[in-house]
């Protein structure tokens, strides 16, 4: 029997604004970051490799139109494959799915305002793409293109994702972010008021940040005006800045007894446990889009934990029963200062 999430999902938020299922197809338009291509800083985040998160379908060699006509017959393939292992035809919602193009890799707010809209405008243009949801960086928001998003908004679907990935100055420096969380804070605010859909992305477990640090980030969360979340584990991938880094750690902590790597890599079981205590704390209303996230294995250096995204959700909901818990149980409303 099914039961209740514990917790506010991802279809509860896009029920408000289709009557129908809608899938996100990932696009690659071949931006960078400013602070790989030196406008901020050089070598991008240490942790950063797209390779880790671009799906098969999604490259730079096809135009926006190609990648989401290709996206739009894997899924449809992916709906008729699943439909067939029941021994049922499609269903009428399965029908009926239309598509968001997800501006997903680097910064896909980064460049001439001419050529942003045309690529937006490009993805709106393919037969059953109603809407877009576009990833980009606190930094690299204009108010002149957030003015035309928000125009966009009233007519198509629009959510902006900001890569946040910590309230921590000291760990977005060490990561080599490039902005400030301050600068995060003013950019969500700056979208949420022109009434534009926003998201955050957080990565828990990032180098020298503890446990107790992580979990109270929800707090702090809470203050912004976001409407959906995304939170990933630290992962370690292969070709990084990071990866070098942490090598180096493990290396030294091997020659050393005394050293201890401020690399906090949790457990699958871990990490559930972690995540239940950030739930517990975060405000209600906030669309939990993802828990985890997962790296192709050739890329992974660690944590290796065997398991698929969908296998570790079945985690987090086991422990939220066991405890009898749900998002915003210890939840406190306060004021944004």
């Amino acid at each position: 029997m099914n039961q209740q999430p514990r917790y506010t999902t991802l279809s509860t938020f896009m029920e408000r604004f289709f009557p129908y299922k809608v899938q996100k197809i990932s696009i690659n338009a071949g931006f960078t970051c400013p602070n790989r291509d030196g406008l901020v800083g050089s070598g991008g985040c240490t942790y950063c490799n797209n390779q880790s998160f671009n799906p098969d379908y999604c490259t730079t060699e096809e135009s926006v139109r190609a990648q989401l006509e290709r996206g739009k017959k894997f899924f449809r393939r992916a709906q008729e494959k699943r439909a067939h292992q029941r021994g049922k035809e499609l269903s009428e919602n399965d029908r009926r799915m239309k598509y968001l193009a997800y501006f997903q890799a680097y910064t896909n707010t980064y460049g001439e305002q001419e050529h942003l809209v045309r690529l937006y405008q490009e993805a709106l243009a393919v037969p059953d793409v109603v809407g877009l949801v576009i990833g980009t960086r606190p930094d690299c928001m204009p108010n002149e293109l957030l003015d035309y998003l928000a125009q966009l908004h009233r007519e198509k679907f629009v959510l902006v994702e900001y890569g946040v990935e910590s309230t921590s100055d000291a760990t977005l420096e060490r990561i080599n972010r490039g902005h400030s969380y301050q600068c995060a804070i003013e950019t969500i605010q700056r979208t949420a008021q022109r009434g534009l859909p926003v998201g955050a992305h957080f990565i828990l477990g990032l180098p020298g940040e503890t446990r107790e640090f992580t979990v109270n980030q929800a707090e702090i969360i809470n203050q912004l005006p976001i409407d959906t979340l995304k939170l990933h584990q630290l992962q370690i991938i292969r070709g990084t800045a990071m990866a070098r880094e942490f090598i180096r750690q493990r290396e030294r902590a091997a020659q050393d007894v005394t050293y201890t790597s401020d690399y906090s890599l949790y457990s699958a079981a871990e990490y559930a446990s972690l995540v239940v205590d950030f739930l517990e704390k975060l405000r209600p209303d906030i669309v939990v889009e993802r828990f985890a996230s997962s790296s192709p294995q050739a890329l992974l250096l660690a944590p290796d934990w065997g398991l698929k995204n969908y296998e570790f959700v079945a985690l987090v909901d086991k422990e939220l029963r066991r405890r009898d818990s749900w998002q915003g149980k210890y939840y406190s409303p306060c004021t944004l200062t």
